[in-house]
């Protein structure tokens, strides 16, 4: 077969990121076509024969694609894969809406139906003057991503939420295959070390809901260090108090020397999945998150990690005032990792190919 990967822009590193990482590792000849690359912001991209759309050379647009919503959809409408068998599109946007014709096969890994059109609306749009002049824009959006729905031939959802809105906004099936976690066993041997300190992986975005996390460790005087950036960035160290820490972007390597020493991951957000919750628990470690989104997939109560139900500091602070994180045992969190192994997700989407083959 020959193969493509799409994803909606190559501009930073997250959890779809390393999705992507392990689609390469099974198809390593498969170029990747994205609106635009940022090659400074996303150095793991290097690996890939990237393909850019016409967006690449716009002003701005490599940092700040936002400017250029509205063309988006054309972007990707734009791109020709006439040549391939197999297009996998990794999406929480655009992407989806490529067109391919009938003898190629389109699979679309969906992150999440489009958050700020769908399940996010009323948190993207909570300024009720900038909903206004914003609205025009959205149902031209929300329209055409009703029409490029429909065009994958088969969906892959991330977790059982993303499943739901799937069924929801969409209107179509889809078969659930989790994110592999990715780092590798090599980095996650030696396990036994333990420290004294709490531990956040995130990107600092409003929805991840650090903040919550900021205040009930303000409370608390609890040891937390923080890794990511973000554009929360700075109102986050504004309010934080001494006893936490912000370590900025590690490498794999760095990280994980985090997660094998911390006491266990703090998780404040609704994701639709959450692949540092599974990494920490590779590492043997509890997570501690809100009842909500891919942590109810990931998390077993009481044997690998602990819910909160509101989103709030109160709400956290009751669950780390009863945690004790030497009633966990470290080889069920590790036995618990072990469903979401590259292993797993390769011979779950080879299954869905070879089904599917058209």
């Amino acid at each position: 077969m020959k193969v493509a990967l799409v994803y909606d822009r190559v501009n930073k590193r997250g959890g779809a990121e390393r999705v992507l990482l392990a689609l390469h590792k099974i198809f390593p000849d498969a170029p990747l076509y994205t609106s635009v690359y940022n090659k400074k912001t996303a150095k793991w991209a290097e690996v890939f024969d990237v393909k850019t759309s016409f967006l690449q050379n716009f002003p701005l647009a490599k940092s700040f694609h936002e400017l250029y919503a509205l063309l988006m959809p054309i972007a990707f409408e734009s791109f020709s894969f006439d040549e391939y068998d197999l297009v996998i599109s990794v999406t929480s946007e655009s992407a989806k809406g490529i067109i391919t014709k009938p003898k190629t096969l389109h699979i679309c890994y969906l992150l999440t139906p489009t958050r700020y059109l769908w399940s996010g609306y009323d948190q993207y749009f909570k300024n009720s003057l900038f909903r206004f002049f914003a609205k025009p824009a959205v149902f031209y959006l929300k329209t055409w991503d009703k029409i490029a729905c429909q065009r994958p031939d088969r969906y892959i959802a991330i977790s059982g939420e993303v499943q739901k809105r799937i069924k929801k906004y969409y209107d179509r099936d889809s078969e659930i295959i989790y994110p592999p976690v990715s780092l590798s066993k090599s980095e996650i041997k030696n396990q036994e070390c333990e420290n004294d300190y709490f531990l956040i992986v995130s990107r600092f975005v409003y929805y991840k809901r650090i903040d919550i996390a900021v205040k009930a460790f303000n409370k608390l005087n609890l040891p937390l260090k923080i890794v990511g950036t973000g554009n929360e960035e700075a109102n986050l160290k504004n309010v934080a108090k001494s006893n936490i820490e912000f370590l900025g972007e590690l490498t794999d390597e760095k990280l994980s020397y985090y997660y094998k020493n911390c006491k266990a991951l703090i998780f404040p957000g609704i994701e639709d999945f959450g692949l540092v919750m599974v990494e920490a628990q590779a590492f043997g470690k509890p997570v501690i998150a809100f009842r909500g989104g891919g942590a109810i997939d990931i998390i077993k109560e009481g044997i690998t990690g602990e819910f909160f139900d509101n989103q709030t500091p109160d709400s956290l602070i009751k669950t780390l005032e009863l945690f004790n994180n030497k009633s966990y045992n470290t080889n069920l969190c590790k036995e618990n990792s072990l469903k979401f192994s590259f292993e797993n997700f390769r011979k779950s989407l080879m299954e869905i190919i070879n089904k599917n083959k058209i």
